[in-house]
């Protein structure tokens, strides 16, 4: 099943999915007769259990391999099935199959219909398959991680369960609204020049966006991973340089459109060292917050968007008014 995981995916029926090349045998034959048969049959597949059907396809029982093997050749399937058989509905949905795999701790299940007859199988790689696709499926919550929401908690109804799992994240943010409004009101004598003010905006929307792309990067790379702090300084001089990268081209950009706009080569010196710092340092803090959670046994999945941008956006400001403190004033 290669379709990527989705809501509908879950819901489609199961026997949409299973497997109808299994060998099925007859509980009036020998262990050797059954043994012989299965070589003449070849199956195809990997081989898991073998299911014990009657003259009307009806389900009677299993028989997992080692018992076959290990039983004497004149036994009679019948007296080594096991009984009763964990089976499917075949109007039951890949969901239920996933948690009969997750509750029963099987390797595979059969699939009847109304009458209990076999009409094929699900084995555990369609289960681990869904295991996969549903990795994939989370990096979708990353965007919700971001604004400190996971998408099972987006997806709740109740007005107080939103409002107090939602709300913590807002003061987070406030909080980081007023000290960048402080720092501002610091800096009011640079950044109330005219070759300044304009430009906030754009420096704190380009470090937010890069410090978003890097929260979402270094997430995805710790699921199913242990944050160590080789792993953290291996992948952050990585994420250093790419963030320096992207600083100078967005930086080039910003810098020659000001100096056309402007006719002012130090506002866009200024403009273009102002993006490259503060996109580098929120590549940087991006990554490293994640990264830093995890090390501290905190979940980093819900706390590291709000607080890493906040932080980005800090950073960026006092690049931005130093930089033109210095420049300018």
């Amino acid at each position: 099943m290669a379709e990527r995981l989705t809501e509908e995916t879950l819901n489609t029926p199961v026997h949409e999915h299973m497997r109808t090349d299994y060998v099925h045998l007859r509980p009036d034959m020998t262990v050797a007769e059954a043994l012989e048969f299965i070589l003449e049959t070849q199956p195809a597949g990997r081989i898991i259990y073998f299911y014990v059907v009657d003259d009307d396809g009806r389900l009677r029982g299993v028989v997992p391999t080692r018992r076959l093997l290990l039983s004497p050749r004149d036994r009679l399937l019948s007296q080594i099935l096991i009984t009763p058989v964990v089976a499917l509905p075949k109007d039951a949905t890949v969901l239920d199959a996933c948690a009969f795999f997750t509750l029963h701790k099987l390797l595979a299940f059969p699939v009847v219909d109304e009458e209990r007859r076999m009409i094929g199988l699900v084995d555990v790689d369609m289960y681990t398959r869904e295991l996969r696709d549903l990795d994939r499926w989370e990096s979708h919550n990353d965007l919700f991680q971001l604004i400190g929401v996971q998408v099972t908690q987006a997806q709740q109804r109740s007005v107080p369960t939103l409002l107090r799992r939602r709300f913590p994240w807002l003061l987070a943010t406030l909080a980081g609204g007023l000290l960048t409004a402080a720092i501002t009101d610091f800096y009011y004598s640079v950044a109330s020049l005219t070759l300044v003010l304009p430009f906030i905006p754009l420096v704190l929307a380009l470090s937010s966006s890069v410090a978003a792309q890097s929260v979402s990067l270094a997430l995805q790379s710790l699921h199913g991973q242990d944050a160590t702090w080789a792993r953290l300084r291996s992948k952050l001089s990585r994420e250093l340089a790419i963030g320096a990268l992207l600083g100078m081209g967005c930086g080039l950009i910003v810098g020659m459109v000001v100096f056309i706009w402007k006719g002012d080569p130090t506002m866009s010196l200024g403009l273009l060292g102002s993006v490259v710092g503060g996109v580098t340092c929120a590549a940087v803090l991006g990554f490293a917050t994640p990264y830093l959670f995890r090390m501290l046994g905190r979940n980093p999945q819900v706390a590291a968007g709000p607080i890493t941008l906040v932080a980005a956006d800090v950073a960026s400001l006092l690049v931005y008014f130093n930089l033109a403190r210095l420049l300018l004033a």
